[in-house]
């Protein structure tokens, strides 16, 4: 999502700028620079951004200041874990909103709804279906891949209009009516997308993905 910030007040825009910054450091504290230090890993994490880029793109507007695109973060946080991927989507927004002649007093906020947030869940997701679900492959690329990032674009989709609605740029009722009977829609895109790229990746380039281990996921299963 892509929202324009003469929706939101100016106290909001100085908190999520004070958020994204918060959590901005924190990756940059955490970054695996190790995980990316060899020259094809480096080409694959910079393609990865190239791939959002062109993902964000393409986006279409489903109400005045407010567009839809594809996240297809899900997939990028399997492949390098947390931080880089709180990077990785950042770099991705900055060129898109550069190109796009886009809302710089937006950043923060499109930072966190599409890269932080997203990211961010899509981990949360990761940890707690290693902890309460076997290590099997199937459920690495049918839960992990494709399940997680249909319910992350859809949580995503719903915070956001949960944040229009409590700023007051739109209310409920005008947004259940044109908006939020799109969100069930939105789940299946973005879970083909996520679960088609882990499932090439897991079988023809396994070692792209940091979270995929075939010790864990196929010895003995």
């Amino acid at each position: 999502m892509i929202v324009d910030s003469a929706l939101l007040p100016a106290l909001l825009k100085e908190i999520f700028g004070i958020l994204y910054a918060f959590f901005l450091w924190t990756a940059l504290r955490l970054v695996p620079w190790g995980r990316i230090g060899a020259p094809e890993r480096v080409h694959v994490y910079f393609g990865t951004i190239l791939v959002l880029l062109f993902l964000w793109h393409l986006q279409v507007e489903i109400e005045p200041g407010l567009r839809f695109h594809l996240l297809g973060v899900t997939a990028f946080t399997l492949m390098v874990g947390w931080s880089l991927a709180v990077l990785g989507t950042s770099l991705a927004l900055l060129a898109v909103t550069f190109n796009t002649g886009g809302d710089w007093y937006a950043f923060p906020l499109n930072a966190l709804l599409n890269g932080v947030i997203p990211v961010s869940l899509t981990q949360i997701l990761l940890i707690l279906i290693r902890w309460y679900l076997p290590k099997h492959f199937f459920v690495f690329v049918l839960i992990n891949g494709f399940l997680t990032a249909g319910l992350v674009g859809m949580l995503t989709a719903y915070l956001t209009a949960g944040l229009l609605v409590a700023s007051g740029a739109y209310s409920f009722s005008g947004l259940s009516q044109n908006f939020l009977p799109l969100f069930p829609l939105m789940f299946l895109p973005e879970a083909v997308f996520n679960g088609w790229v882990v499932v090439v990746l897991v079988a023809y380039r396994p070692q792209w993905i940091y979270s995929f281990s075939d010790e864990q996921y196929l010895k003995g299963k």
